[in-house]
């Protein structure tokens, strides 16, 4: 093995077979890498819940000196949580198969309404990869003295280097390392967070009282106006919190079946644990009085004032305190796979649908969408070294997008709603939910952008409109290749009777072999071929097929997607078959299927060339008009990279360019 692959396997471990009938690979790996509720809270709650760590802050510093206002936020929190949970359960129940927001605005608003809600996901991705970076790090630094923190964006970037090649690994992996520190985060925060409401229990009863004094006295001065503008600044900065309850319906391919009980379950964890814990937080920073200290998260204001209460030895206590901030820093990294593995979801269930180049449906030999990790690593450290790991920036850039995907998600189960109202019985409710969630993410998403575009807000919004416009301008290239593709493969269609008792002449080892790599477009195959026979008449005597069915994100479903594929390539090769049997031509077919196409290729030919030694082989690559790098980046080129494959084995291969 070359020493490259062998720094690969120990780095992110060996590949894995997606059709081995093992009891570890195989059919059977799609369902060993399928996670049951509990597995899928950890895995996919933890980005609603590590925001905990930050939403609260932001929208209880956003108060300023009127903190009274924070029960509100409690209450409203705690509330909203739900909403959109139970909301949400229904886009898993309609789209049991993943997608999320990007499936839900497509299928349910229009393509157009899935551009710009899958295009917002992507920066959201990025940006939950970020966020939880830099505020993990915060938590982190929290403990250590002033003189260290130049190097907390240094930091960042490592953790996100090792991160990115954690989830190169594939999701199991991660869950294995994290398990311990997302049980230890719930343990300690529901502890701290329950003792600190009972310790100081005797201000409960005068803190609803108290705070409608207050809200009464600053409607008085300042006007119910001023008051209201506050408090929905507040409770839109901290809308954060909120933001990962749709990774559960974005990733519900990867719940256990039954998916939409799995889904129920899970949401139904992640609403109670989400909203007992921002909730609470907020209540303790009302009940001990939480001030801001510079270089500290009010998080680790306030539970350093509730540990340093037991009067404990005071190293004990600042180990308990660490203790506490590292759980925290460690659910954060947690979360930061969230992105990682929505991201490239969300990008491969975009470049199914020729939004986004093509390669991000690809999986590597690990069974994830490699591409699409490398893609949102990449832009998760490049908006880190641009906002130098500013929490407060972040979450602003961060609100924006997830809440224009929360909106165009309900709206189109309003939508949905309402057209089927005659086919649903229970169709009311439903509305009426989608509604009031679709109301509160609205509401959230205006107040956000109108409160902070200047203050970084606007460069959200500039992203994602780069990002709609190179996708449309992807799909446009797609659509136009495709026609033409169209065109060349109705010149061949199947004429009746094809391979219908005909006779199958001999395949004779001896004579000269041509041997076709072949894809799913029968034209480009078929172009390749009769431009053989018209420049070697009459000197081939077998003709034979290869072809290799990808293993994509979109062929990786299940037992019926594989199959699917497996009798797309089957059915392509026959047409091949048939055809030379109605020349009269000997021929044959081989078929092949993994996530490495030009690995497979390369075995096929090197097992038929071994019997058919006089042999050549031969492909096509697409010429353009125009080419420039970016139509050459959104197209493989196989055949090229066989022929290189191929001549260092001194097997010999033709490569046919045909003008697109």
């Amino acid at each position: 093995m070359p020493l490259a692959d062998k720094v690969r396997d120990a780095v992110i471990g060996k590949p894995q077979d997606p059709l081995h009938a093992s009891s570890r690979h195989g059919l059977d790996t799609r369902h060993n890498i399928a996670l049951v509720a509990f597995l899928a809270w950890i895995s996919l709650g933890a980005d609603g819940l590590s925001s905990a760590c930050y939403g609260p802050q932001e929208a209880f510093l956003a108060l300023g000196r009127y903190t009274h206002l924070g029960l509100y936020l409690a209450v409203a929190t705690f509330l909203t949580v739900f909403i959109i949970a139970l909301a949400y359960n229904q886009v898993i129940e309609l789209f049991p198969s993943g997608g999320g927001g990007y499936k839900v605005a497509t299928q349910l608003l229009g393509s157009r309404a899935g551009l710009v809600s899958g295009s917002a996901l992507l920066v959201d991705y990025v940006l939950t990869i970020a966020i939880s970076i830099a505020a993990g790090v915060d938590a982190l630094f929290s403990l250590l003295p002033l003189g260290v923190q130049p190097y907390k964006l240094i930091t960042e970037i490592i953790l996100g280097a090792l991160l990115i090649v954690l989830n190169l690994r594939s999701m199991r992996e991660s869950l294995q390392v994290l398990l311990p520190i997302f049980i230890g985060f719930i343990l300690t925060h529901a502890g701290l967070i329950i003792y600190g409401i009972v310790a100081h229990s005797e201000g409960l009863p005068a803190l609803i009282p108290d705070t409608l004094a207050e809200t009464e006295q600053l409607t008085q001065q300042m006007g119910w106006i001023f008051a209201a503008s506050l408090f929905l600044k507040a409770y839109s900065l901290g809308g954060g919190t909120y933001t990962g309850l749709e990774a559960v319906s974005n990733n519900a391919q990867l719940l256990r079946e039954p998916r939409v009980i799995t889904g129920r379950y899970t949401m139904l964890y992640m609403a109670i644990a989400l909203s007992f814990t921002a909730g609470g937080i907020i209540l303790l920073y009302l009940l001990w009085n939480a001030q801001y200290v510079p270089y500290q998260t009010l998080n680790a204001v306030t539970f350093s004032a509730i540990i340093d209460s037991w009067r404990l030895d005071p190293a004990l206590s600042h180990s308990l305190l660490a203790l506490v901030l590292l759980l925290e820093a460690g659910l954060l990294f947690v979360a930061a796979n969230i992105g990682f593995l929505g991201g490239p979801r969300v990008l491969a269930y975009m470049a199914v649908d020729s939004w986004a180049p093509r390669q991000f449906r690809n999986l590597s030999g690990r069974l994830v969408t490699q591409n699409g990790i490398l893609l949102m690593g990449l832009g998760a450290l490049g908006i880190l070294m641009w906002t130098e790991g500013d929490v407060s920036v972040l979450v602003v850039l961060y609100s924006i997008n997830v809440f224009m995907t929360f909106s165009l998600s309900l709206l189109g189960l309003c939508k949905h709603w309402w057209t089927n109202r005659y086919d649903e019985p229970h169709w009311k409710p439903r509305l009426l939910l989608s509604l009031v969630g679709f109301a509160v993410t609205g509401g959230i998403l205006i107040v956000t952008i109108v409160e902070k575009f200047t203050e970084g807000g606007w460069l959200t919004i500039l992203l994602t409109g780069l990002i709609i416009t190179l996708c449309a301008l992807i799909k446009h290239h797609y659509e136009g290749v495709r026609q033409q593709l169209r065109t060349v493969d109705a010149l061949y269609a199947p004429r009746p009777g094809w391979g219908e008792d005909l006779p199958e002449p001999p395949l004779d080892p001896t004579q000269p072999t041509a041997i076709f790599l072949v894809g799913k477009n029968r034209g480009l195959g078929m172009y390749t071929l009769k431009w053989l026979n018209e420049v070697f008449t009459g000197h081939f005597k077998n003709f034979i097929f290869l072809s290799v069915g990808e293993v994509d994100a979109e062929s990786f479903g299940g037992k019926g997607a594989l199959r699917s594929l497996q009798y797309q390539i089957e059915n392509s090769l026959r047409y091949y078959v048939h055809y030379c049997h109605n020349e009269g031509w000997a021929a044959a077919s081989y078929a092949a299927y993994g996530t490495d196409v030009e690995t497979e290729l390369e075995k096929l030919v090197v097992q038929v060339t071994s019997e058919y030694p006089n042999s050549v082989c031969l492909g096509s690559k697409l010429i353009f008009s125009h080419e420039n790098w970016l139509i050459s980046w959104l197209h493989n080129h196989t055949a090229i990279a066989m022929q290189r494959r191929l001549h260092l084995r001194e097997i010999q291969m033709i490569v046919t360019p045909i003008k697109i």
